[in-house]
């Protein structure tokens, strides 16, 4: 299950259903409006193993990665987050749910860092 952050656009929601990618987002599908940040991991926890995408900065933390769901920064501008979804979708290290979970990804035009569950230091990948 993939789930946007409620400050994700909306046309970068419809792009992503536009390429067949299934994706719920924060106050309109899941949870309700207005959730503060502490209010996302219980959200989590109680979902069939989410991979969350977020422009929040505060999501990237090492100590957030859990074996049942996934979470990504996207560090990358508002109107280029449904590109970089979709890239780290097809990216041969994370396009599956299975490999996602127990991370903390962040997303940027440079590459992925990963921070994985029980991990002393971050992973890098290339696009």
């Amino acid at each position: 299950m993939n789930i946007l952050d409620e400050n994700i656009l909306n046309d970068q929601r419809q792009l992503l259903k536009s390429r067949r990618i299934a994706v719920h987002q924060i106050g309109d599908d899941i949870g309700r409006k207005g959730m503060q940040d502490e209010e996302i991991i219980p959200l989590l926890h109680q979902l069939n193993r989410p991979t969350f995408f977020t422009r929040d900065r505060d999501f990237y933390e090492r100590h957030l990665c859990h074996s049942r769901y996934c979470i990504v920064y996207l560090d990358v501008g508002k109107y280029e987050v449904a590109n970089f979804v979709s890239r780290l979708l097809r990216h041969r290290q994370f396009d599956t749910q299975v490999k996602r979970m127990g991370t903390v990804i962040r997303v940027f035009h440079g590459g992925i860092t990963v921070w994985n569950l029980h991990a002393e230091k971050e992973n890098r990948f290339e696009w």
